[in-house]
């Protein structure tokens, strides 16, 4: 286990109030539950420009990369955030394979790059220090995703 100082402890304190907050609260309950992620226009679609899924998409979206840019740089121990989340892996998991045609649409190659590179290593760490818990994640939301569709939603 890494040094944690009681200024990374704060700083991820200070991370979790933020996702605590009602809006982005909100956002969040919409991107796992609700967004379709099957391709870029149909994601685009769902949160077209001005719309409140949109910004819920766009928060959810800087909000994750930015946490990931915070812990790829240093200013929290990996290992401790690693150990205190999970949620960036759910977002990672239901958008990495749109984000390439994200990338190539708006000719911005670094497009969620930080969240790319964090859920890369949380992939590593948890098969390291749980085993099989991210199959069984991507099992989860290929069954709520069925779920979903079976619905109409």
């Amino acid at each position: 286990m890494g040094n944690v100082s009681h200024e990374q402890a704060n700083l991820l304190l200070r991370l979790f109030e933020l996702r605590r907050e009602p809006r982005l609260r909100e956002a969040r309950k919409f991107v796992i539950d609700h967004l379709e992620t099957s391709s870029p226009e149909a994601m685009m679609k769902q949160c077209s420009p001005g719309t409140e899924n949109n910004a819920s998409l766009r928060m959810v979206l800087s909000y994750w990369d930015m946490c990931a840019g915070i812990v790829n740089r240093g200013l929290i121990d990996e290992e401790f955030f690693f150990e205190n989340s999970g949620e960036q892996m759910v977002v990672w998991e239901k958008l990495k394979h749109i984000i390439p045609g994200i990338r190539a649409q708006f000719k911005n190659p670094a497009f969620m790059v930080n969240l790319e590179q964090h859920a890369t290593r949380m992939v590593a760490w948890r098969e390291k220090n749980a085993p099989g818990s991210v199959e069984a994640l991507k099992a989860y939301l290929e069954q709520s995703r069925a779920a979903a569709k079976a619905a109409g939603n």
